[in-house]
């Protein structure tokens, strides 16, 4: 953060979406854009130099595309930027992969002006995010995708049972004062057990947590209704 500021490098191959959004950036009290990148290679270097709290990724970008610089930036060892990816195609496949790249969230470009920088808001805290149209995408795409039989065992042995139960209700989309009261513990204790689960799992944040709960078979979705 600069200043208490949330720190934000724009990703965007076209010139005016991206002074779009930095105009709309530096014009809320609490964030502030630091760098704008035309392409995918100049976003993952960007991000190393100027290690932004949030970047904004396009999917489509000239030599690299924003799937492949979301998995360059969460992978970097010293890494700490969170990529919110925001794109004008609302397809399963980006969906899926970005998060699988490590995307903190996943947003459509016709999002509200408000509720894009709530959503770098809440990213930059380490939330998950998702558009409701994709939310329901993601979901089907893990209904409709087999899972190896193995992968509960491989991915879940470490953790307690305890454990297993606060993955679950992040799973299914509760917060934490919610998943408190279900199990009866305080906030305190259920965010010690969700820092456990980053560590255990090797996840940067509840997206990633979401996706070992459905990729295990932890929870398995319900399929979505019909219409």
């Amino acid at each position: 953060m600069t200043d208490g500021r949330t720190t934000v490098l724009v990703a965007d191959d076209q010139d005016l979406v991206r002074g779009s959004f930095r105009v709309l950036l530096d014009t809320a009290p609490d964030l502030v854009t630091v760098g704008e990148a035309g392409t995918g290679t100049e976003a993952v270097r960007l991000a190393a130099e100027l290690r932004p709290d949030v970047v904004l990724m396009d999917v489509q970008m000239p030599e690299m595309d924003g799937i492949e610089a979301t998995r360059r930036i969460c992978a970097a060892p010293d890494g700490t930027s969170r990529v919110l990816i925001l794109t004008t195609f609302d397809l399963d496949d980006y969906v899926y992969a970005g998060l699988r790249a490590g995307a903190s969230g996943f947003l459509l470009k016709n999002t509200p002006p408000a509720d894009l920088l709530d959503a770098v808001r809440v990213v930059a805290a380490g939330e998950a995010l998702l558009a409701p149209t994709v939310t329901r995408r993601l979901i089907a795409e893990f209904v409709a995708r087999p899972r190896p039989a193995a992968a509960a065992s491989t991915s879940l042995a470490a953790l307690t049972a305890r454990e297993r139960d606060v993955l679950t209700l992040i799973t299914r989309g509760l917060s934490n004062a919610e998943i408190a009261a279900h199990l009866f513990l305080s906030p305190a204790t259920v965010k010690t057990h969700i820092g456990r689960l980053f560590d255990k799992l090797g996840a940067r944040d509840r997206a990633q947590l979401v996706i070992t709960g459905y990729e295990s078979g932890l929870v398995t979705p319900a399929r979505p209704s019909e219409g």
